[in-house]
């Protein structure tokens, strides 16, 4: 991050330890953040208290937050420009979410379209924290004073909803947050399903639709092999009537940097089964390094504690300048320990 004296942007974002990280994750969001480390005081979140509207197993959930950490650290980001730390280690979070619930509508929550989703998914376990995780989701960003937000289609939803919070706050208060926008990255683009390439790649959705950042090389192969792509032999970008194909395609170029015109005259007519290998090769390459980075800092116990507790401290810190003035605004007696 930068020093206190500098001013730059802040931009925060936030991802579930819960699924395994994916190519989609990786190409949409961690290979983008590297290059924001010297231009925006980055703050990443690992959002362990959001995960928990959903029941989990206590040790598989501790060791998916540290092997999320290993791989944000594995694709090179510094923890000493990024800060990278866990929700639950910064109580402001939950401290600012109960205030934010105090200006927050039945209503707006009723609309979210997420918690009529999960409430689909998980019948049995509907509970008030997925019904008020969209307030929890507004503190992580209002926390930091955040002036941008890396999101994807499906969360613009709730980042309005931190934005008419914060209004609705400040119109009472006056200035004290932020007001944050969307971040639409330079470079990258949207993966999708390789099953269903008409919907976005999700972690959430069953292994064989999406690749993991950790898969081994021959499940890469595997998986890009068996995506679904058309009866045709001819490798063109047309999204709507070829999305299988043009998925692959998008994949291929964000990773060699070959236009779609490039890769259409390297592989057209060559054959589905070679274009999948060039992609699968693609992903390989990029996926190896990052691999055995990961597999290294996600064995050094230590390190990861020292990152675990110096990023905490210092977004403690940070957290605690909002929390003092959200306090001061509302009425809270000042408590001097």
């Amino acid at each position: 991050m930068a020093q206190e004296n500098e001013k730059h942007q802040v931009i925060f974002s936030g991802i579930q330890p819960t699924g395994k990280l994916t190519l989609g994750n990786y190409i949409g969001a961690l290979r983008n953040f590297k290059l924001l480390e010297d231009s925006y005081d980055c703050i990443y979140s690992i959002v362990d208290m959001h995960a928990l509207t959903v029941r989990q197993n206590p040790t598989e959930l501790r060791r998916a937050c540290l092997s999320v950490m290993s791989l944000f650290l594995a694709v090179g980001l510094d923890p000493e420009k990024s800060l990278i730390y866990f929700q639950s280690h910064v109580s402001g979070h939950a401290e600012l979410a109960w205030v934010l619930n105090c200006f927050t509508y039945m209503g707006e929550l009723s609309r979210m379209t997420q918690f009529k989703d999960k409430s689909a998914k998980h019948a049995d376990n509907i509970n008030a924290g997925l019904f008020t995780y969209p307030v929890l989701m507004a503190a992580d960003i209002l926390l930091y004073q955040t002036d941008l937000v890396p999101i994807g289609a499906d969360q613009k939803q709730h980042l309005e909803l931190a934005r008419d919070i914060a209004e609705r706050f400040n119109g009472v208060y006056g200035d004290v947050f932020t007001v944050p926008d969307a971040y639409i990255p330079k470079i990258g683009g949207r993966v999708m399903s390789l099953q269903e390439p008409t919907r976005k790649m999700s972690k959430s959705d069953p292994e064989e639709t999406y690749i993991a950042m950790l898969d081994e090389p021959a499940v890469i192969r595997r998986k890009l092999r068996r995506a679904v792509t058309d009866s045709e032999n001819s490798v063109r970008f047309d999204p709507e009537g070829k999305p299988g194909i043009s998925n692959l395609m998008s994949i291929l170029s964000t990773l060699t940097g070959m236009s779609m015109d490039e890769i259409s005259a390297a592989y057209d007519g060559r054959g589905y089964g070679v274009f999948k290998d060039a992609v699968a090769d693609a992903v390989i390459a990029e996926f190896e390094p990052i691999q055995k980075r990961y597999n290294e800092i996600f064995a050094d116990k230590a390190y990861l504690e020292q990152v675990m507790t110096q990023c905490a401290e210092r977004a403690r810190r940070i957290a605690g300048r909002t929390l003092t003035k959200v306090r001061r605004k509302v009425g809270m007696a000042a408590l001097k320990l």
